[in-house]
C-alpha cells in the first residue's frame, strides 16, 4: 500500500515544524510507513531548547511529523505566511487516536507506575474500544545499553502498533531517536504531559488560556519550582524572535507593495 507524504514543514527558529492538523497525524500514526513513525510534540520549550542542544536539533530534525503543541509556535508559522497553521496538541493526538478503537494495539512508556495505572483506569472507562498492549514505567534516572535493549524488547513483545512516550522533553525524543529503529512498522508519539493529564493526576489549562497562549502561565502557577527555569529564559527569547519574524514578514510585505 502506498503512504501518503508527511505533511510539510517549516522553519521555527532553527525547528521544523509540520503544517498539520489533528485528523492527519492520527492518520499518518494509524497507517504508518514500513519503517515505522515518530511524532514529535513540540512547543517553546522544545524549540529553544533545541537551539542550544544539538542532539535533539537532530533527533527533531529526524521525526517524521513534529507537531506545533503551543500557540507561540502557531503564532510563529502564521508569521511567516503559513496562515493555515493550528495548534496540534499532544493530548488531543493522544484521545482521538484511543477513540478509533479497532484493531490497534496501544503500548505506554514513561512515567510513574500510579500514573500508568490511572491512564489504564481511564482507557478502560473512556475509550472502552482501544487495545491497551502494555505500559513500562522506566527507572528515573540514565539507563545503560543493557537496559534499555531489555526495554525496547519487553515493547517488542507486546506487538504495538503505537507507543506513547512520556518521559518528557528532551528525554523522550532522544529516547524516539534510539528506538525508532529497533521498532519497524511501530508510531512512537512523544507526549510528555499529556500522560498526567490523561490520567487525571495533573488538571489541564482552561481552554481561553490555551487558546490565548497562556498554558504556561497556568503550569508555572501549579509548579512553580519545577517550571520557573523553564520559562524564565525561553518565553521572552522565544517573543523576541517571533517579533523580529512579524517585522521582517511586515516590512517584507510593505516593499513588495511599493514595488508593485
Amino acid at each position: 500500500m502506498a503512504h501518503r507524504d508527511p505533511p510539510s514543514r517549516h522553519d521555527v527558529f532553527g525547528t521544523d515544524v509540520s503544517l498539520t492538523t489533528i485528523p492527519e497525524v492520527v492518520g499518518h500514526l494509524l497507517d504508518p510507513p514500513e519503517e515505522g513513525l515518530v511524532v514529535a510534540i513540540a512547543n517553546v520549550h522544545s524549540v529553544m531548547t533545541a537551539r542550544r542542544q544539538p542532539a535533539l536539533r537532530r533527533a527533531l530534525a529526524t521525526a517524521g511529523i513534529v507537531t506545533p503543541d503551543g500557540m507561540p509556535l502557531v503564532w510563529a508559522l502564521r508569521a511567516a505566511g503559513h496562515d493555515s497553521a493550528i495548534r496540534v496538541t499532544g493530548i488531543e493526538v493522544m484521545t482521538e487516536t484511543l477513540k478509533r478503537g479497532g484493531d490497534t494495539r496501544h503500548f505506554f512508556y514513561g512515567s510513574t507506575p500510579e500514573v500508568l495505572a490511572s491512564i489504564g483506569s481511564v482507557a478502560a472507562e473512556s475509550y472502552p474500544e482501544a487495545t491497551v498492549a502494555g505500559m513500562l514505567s522506566p527507572p528515573f534516572r540514565e539507563l545503560d545499553d543493557t537496559e534499555k535493549t531489555d526495554l525496547v524488547r519487553q515493547i517488542r513483545a507486546a506487538a504495538p502498533d503505537v507507543v506513547w512516550v512520556g518521559l518528557g522533553m528532551p528525554k523522550q525524543e532522544h529516547w524516539m531517536a534510539y528506538a525508532h529503529p529497533l521498532l519497524p512498522g511501530v508510531s512512537l508519539v512523544g507526549v510528555g504531559a499529556a500522560f498526567d493529564w490523561l490520567a487525571g493526576t495533573t488538571p489541564i489549562a482552561p481552554q481561553w488560556m490555551r487558546d490565548r497562549g497562556l498554558e504556561w502561565l497556568y503550569r508555572l502557577i501549579l509548579e512553580p519550582r519545577r517550571m520557573w527555569r523553564r520559562y524564565v529564559y525561553n518565553n521572552p527569547a522565544f517573543l523576541i524572535l517571533l517579533v523580529g519574524r512579524y517585522v521582517r514578514t511586515a516590512a517584507g510585505r510593505l516593499l513588495r507593495r511599493r514595488i508593485s
